[in-house]
């Protein structure tokens, strides 16, 4: 091909890129496919050494943006990532808090600036594979919703990629995780769904039309996760079963929205009928 494989990821925050895409990552550049991280924002917002909360003294915004930038770049090296992005929008905290009514807070930049700057990085690396989230899935950060909103619209107005994903999350291995955790003594509220919310779950697990077997590279995905020790600190991640951690993390799924290649689905490969 003319073009060098390329996977392009593009995240809100520092860490975002090893939870939900640390597995693909590390795989596809051990096949010696190119693989691009774009971050959007610095992560302001996050904790400060300590656990320290944003509004808590002790809560440098800038001094947190360093820190979890260097996890960052940290996190990218052990993944095996080929090249870093850093768009370096503030953070737009929490849904709740008040710190997304800034004008600089990247949920406020117009979208148009924000997938134009995407646009001239998918003209650069010219990747056939772009993933970022899903704008209406569970995980409703204004930050990730703006990044996922952005990624679409550079996606289909650069014209040149060839498989656009969403990033999905499957309730059912949640619920194992959760139960995990509560019998070995955790602190897990229980919460039971709405009959919406159950309906809305199980619709978002049959809309799932990939799922990457990431085992092979799982211990590289956790080394990633815990480089960003600043936001895992004490963290349940670390407490759960092996065998239940192998099950939820040994799979990363998602929904692929659009497709010019007219590889079947299901598909095991975000680069099915590229290769």
């Amino acid at each position: 091909m003319a073009d060098t494989l390329t996977l392009m990821a593009v995240h809100a925050h520092p860490d975002d890129e090893a939870s939900s895409t640390g597995g693909v990552l590390a795989l596809y550049s051990d096949q010696g496919i190119r693989t691009v991280v774009v971050t959007c924002t610095n992560g302001e917002f996050g904790d400060a050494p300590g656990q320290v909360k944003p509004g808590d003294d002790g809560h440098d915004e800038q001094a947190v943006a360093q820190l979890r930038l260097a996890e960052l770049r940290q996190s990218c090296k052990i993944l095996g990532v080929t090249h870093l992005e850093l768009l370096g929008y503030q953070d737009s905290g929490m849904p709740d808090w008040d710190y997304k009514q800034r004008p600089e807070a990247f949920c406020n930049v117009p979208l148009e600036v924000v997938s134009g700057r995407i646009v001239s990085l998918i003209d650069q690396y010219r990747p056939q594979v772009v993933v970022s989230y899903d704008p209406d899935g569970m995980y409703q950060h204004p930050d990730h919703v703006h990044a996922s909103r952005a990624a679409a619209a550079a996606a289909a107005d650069a014209g040149t990629v060839a498989k656009f994903y969403q990033t999905a999350m499957r309730g059912s291995v949640w619920r194992k995780i959760w139960e995990a955790l509560r019998e070995l003594g955790a602190d897990i509220p229980e919460r039971r769904l709405t009959p919406e919310e159950q309906q809305k779950a199980e619709a978002d697990e049959l809309r799932i039309t990939t799922s990457v077997d990431i085992q092979p590279v799982l211990d590289r995905k956790r080394e990633a996760l815990m480089a960003h020790a600043s936001q895992i600190q004490e963290s349940w991640f670390s407490k759960i079963p092996p065998e239940i951690a192998a099950e939820a993390f040994g799979y990363e799924t998602f929904v692929r929205v659009s497709d010019t290649t007219g590889a079947a689905v299901p598909e095991t490969d975000l680069f099915a009928g590229l290769r």
